[in-house]
């Protein structure tokens, strides 16, 4: 990598720690788990971890329910295996980033607690947003605000007021003009930073401040199925209208909230760093999150949302880069996480996601993995009998939620349960994973795993890859994307169903996502749905 900071164009990959390796056979992967795992990633080529949340929770919404964000659920560990796990990251040469989650807290967190418990009209009620319901009794909720998991945005206390909660009933919004907020979060980022956290990635950014709370929305339904990003049934034009002024997100006080932040990183040694998720519209209003004594990168939504066209990812890929220039942030690219269907079922099969994988990582900035990405994984399919996601609960099962994303990744194919653990996984494993275990992959060349290590490789060594900048387009047929990245490097994407020939200046193939292409005399024949990347 070519880039001063180490963050500019790393490498990071997500651990979906309950998911990712199980230590003591309880059925829930863990820290130790996640330990056990850092050689894997080593070899692998990651540069850094980014860790969903660990600490202390009901686990209603899979830890982003947070009732302790200073320690560590049982489920999970201890603090002393949080301190090894970044000990042991570091002793890898891998970076730890830790989850944090400002829009709210669980219903368990002794704040809530203490509200439930005291007047209206109380500081401890005005740490979340409490008010008084419409109708004569006060038995209509304040607006008609839907909750990002479908169902009301509010629920009724004894006392008969409200509290606001934009994703589960027991995960209360915070209210950031109580400063007592601002002032707790500040001591949580103190404390992982002193523990040697090496950045955050911040949960639902461009929420944690709301405007005209007491107002109801023109359609909220369909609002939220624009909010879903694993809802695609929506198209781009009515999504950018709906999303284009949201009450409760992206409002202009979030920049004041991470101003304090950056200033409190500054203070660390070692390049901290910050990601936001803020999925706002249009586009260009993500770069203002990384505008100079903000936050360091924003996550790319707009790109993994696209469908498999040449011409709509080249022209995201341009107004992506463009718009970071101004504000000197570099570019993120994400084909799927932990809230979204994986890239192979999304796009349409392994050797389409295989290509696409090769694509981003040929762009300047960084790059994120979701764990079982690089093992092509799909997502899986659930009976809903074993379904846990708050989504599917609130919704009746009309939404099937996210846990097709988040079953635990298949390690060694001649184990029970693939190696993940000796106890019953949380959620149920298909029985023909064995073909995506790590042990499987990492013996066959052409596999998905060792597509990955192959490029991350090159990503570190080669001179073009990494860094920033931007491509230098070259016009192409109809289906091809086509650039050179200086020095040295010229990559061709084939997102036709057929073999197309394309000049290029490329003297050879260093790596290509799938069998079948040819060079010859100045011509490529790039197989279909395939990229390849050609030394200059």
């Amino acid at each position: 990598m070519s880039s001063s900071a180490w963050w500019r164009d790393a490498a990071i990959y997500q651990v979906y720690p309950r998911s990712f390796r199980d230590s003591n056979g309880d059925g829930e992967g863990d820290l130790q788990g996640v330990i056990a795992g850092l050689p894997y990633l080593a070899d692998l080529g990651i540069d850094a971890i980014w860790l969903s949340p660990f600490y202390k929770s009901p686990n209603k919404d899979g830890g982003y329910d947070v009732a302790d964000p200073r320690d560590v659920d049982p489920r999970f560990g201890t603090l002393a295996d949080a301190k090894e796990l970044i000990e042991a990251a570091h002793s890898h040469g891998i970076k730890f980033i830790a989850d944090i989650v400002p829009n709210h807290f669980s219903s368990d967190h002794i704040w809530f607690q203490e509200a439930l418990n005291s007047p209206k009209g109380s500081v401890a009620r005005s740490r979340f947003h409490f008010y008084d319901g419409r109708g004569e009794n006060g038995e209509i909720p304040p607006n008609n605000w839907i909750s990002i998991f479908r169902g009301p945005a509010w629920t009724r206390t004894p006392d008969g007021q409200w509290y606001l909660h934009l994703f589960d009933s027991s995960q209360p919004d915070l209210n950031w003009n109580n400063p007592d907020v601002a002032a707790d979060f500040e001591k949580t980022l103190r404390f992982w930073l002193d523990l040697g956290v090496d950045g955050f990635r911040i949960d639902v950014a461009h929420g944690a401040v709301k405007e005209n709370l007491l107002v109801d929305h023109r359609d909220p339904e369909r609002l939220i199925d624009a909010l879903r990003l694993d809802f695609l049934d929506i198209s781009e034009e009515e999504r950018a209208g709906l999303l284009s002024d949201v009450p409760f997100f992206d409002r202009e006080g979030v920049h004041e909230v991470y101003r304090k932040w950056r200033s409190i990183l500054n203070e660390y040694p070692g390049d901290r760093m910050t990601v936001a998720e803020a999925f706002v519209y249009p586009s260009s209003r993500a770069a203002r999150y990384v505008r100079e004594g903000e936050l360091h990168q924003v996550f790319n939504f707009n790109f993994m949302m696209l469908g498999w066209d040449a011409a709509t990812m080249r022209a995201s890929i341009e107004r992506t880069l463009a718009e970071l220039v101004d504000v000197k942030a570099p570019a993120t690219w994400v084909l799927n996480n932990h809230d979204t269907p994986r890239v192979v079922t999304r796009i349409g099969g392994a050797r389409k996601a295989r290509a696409l994988a090769m694509l981003i990582h040929a762009l300047p900035g960084g790059i994120y993995i979701y764990q079982g990405e690089e093992l092509g994984l799909p997502s899986a399919d659930l009976p809903d009998n074993a379904r846990q996601d708050p989504a599917f609960i609130r919704s009746g099962g009309t939404d099937k939620g996210r846990d097709e994303c988040r079953v635990p990744i298949p390690w060694d194919s001649k184990l029970p349960n693939y190696g993940y653990g000796t106890g019953t996984p949380w959620l149920p494993q298909p029985t023909d994973w064995a073909q995506y275990s790590m042990d499987v992959e990492a013996a066959d060349p052409d596999s998905s795993w060792s597509l990955y290590k192959k490029s991350l490789t090159l990503r570190h060594s080669h001179p073009a890859l990494g860094g920033e900048g931007v491509p230098t387009w070259i016009e192409a047929p109809a289906g091809i994307m086509h650039f050179t990245r200086e020095p040295g490097l010229e990559v061709v994407v084939n997102t036709t169903d057929n073999q197309i020939t394309v000049a290029v200046s490329g003297s050879s193939i260093l790596l290509e996502s799938a069998a079948g292409s040819s060079l010859q005399g100045g011509q490529l024949a790039i197989a279909a749905n395939t990229t390849t990347w050609l030394q200059r």
